[in-house]
């Protein structure tokens, strides 16, 4: 697990400043690194859902987020999968969610994130270039055709208008129409 780079954080906290984000979740919590740039662009009453199945990651994130200044009730550390979490939060109540988790769960994720979302809400993918094995099309393990698959889907969904930003391992962002 290799957290996001500065260019993809950086990006992340503009996106959150960018849409004056107040709910957020984050699907995959990692150490806390991402959730550090998502709360630095959101809004100062803003709160970021986190899930992660390991828990020590999520000691490692309440840890980095608590350093980062960040307590309270600005973040909400939720543990399990995250198939198995998402579909207990709010439809419609959260303005960006931010995937990085178990790659060949990205279309699952999508979806997800697509019914969470509010209109005009923004879904971002970490890894769309995984690696540079994406635009290679000997690269046919799992996880990189999950990734591949993710960019199709995402550019062929209407009810999004996407982008990939060239920034640390890519990353892929929407927003969802109205």
């Amino acid at each position: 697990m290799r957290p996001i780079g500065a260019g993809g954080g950086a990006a992340l906290r503009l996106l959150a400043a960018a849409i004056e984000a107040v709910h957020v979740v984050e699907f995959g919590t990692g150490t806390g690194v991402s959730g550090i740039w998502l709360l630095r662009g959101m809004r100062p009453d803003g709160v970021l859902t986190s899930i992660d199945a390991e828990s020590e990651h999520q000691r490692l994130a309440r840890q980095s987020l608590t350093e980062a200044g960040f307590t309270g009730g600005r973040v909400r550390l939720i543990p399990g999968r995250v198939l198995q979490v998402a579909p207990r939060l709010s439809d419609g109540a959260y303005d960006l969610v931010f995937c990085d988790a178990a790659k060949t769960e990205y279309a699952e994720y999508l979806e997800e994130a697509l019914r969470l979302l509010r209109p005009g809400g923004v879904v971002a993918f970490d890894n769309a270039l995984w690696h540079d094995r994406v635009a290679d099309p000997a690269a046919r393990d799992p996880e990189t055709v999950a990734v591949r698959d993710l960019g199709r889907s995402v550019r062929d969904d209407e009810r999004l208008v996407p982008a990939l930003l060239p920034v640390g391992d890519g990353l892929l962002v929407a927003v969802k129409r109205g």
